[in-house]
């Protein structure tokens, strides 16, 4: 099942998240704050029970990664999960800002 998630992203001038849904389900998405023109602060990560295990969050975070580094966008972290993976892994922290 997660070969086939399609994670998208919604945005507005001050907020967005990452997600996945399933039948006008949300099923997982990481929510992030804008804290500048070049800044967002990421707040939550919620992957549904039924993906757990199933590296769902983490592919939200390479989205989001993606999509930080093609738009020139810092992120900082406040979500437990988002910040301990910028900090295990040194190939996503070109757009760490701590």
């Amino acid at each position: 099942m997660t070969d086939i998630i399609q994670i998208e992203h919604e945005r507005d001038a001050e907020r967005g998240a990452f997600y996945f849904d399933k039948q006008g389900l949300r099923l997982a998405e990481m929510t992030y704050t804008r804290a500048g023109s070049d800044l967002i602060i990421v707040d939550h990560t919620f992957v549904h029970d039924a993906l757990r295990g199933h590296g769902v969050a983490r592919k939200l975070l390479d989205a989001l990664v993606a999509w930080a580094r093609e738009s020139h966008t810092r992120v900082m972290a406040t979500c437990p999960y988002t910040k301990g993976q910028f900090e295990q892994d040194a190939s996503i922290r070109d757009v760490y800002a701590g």
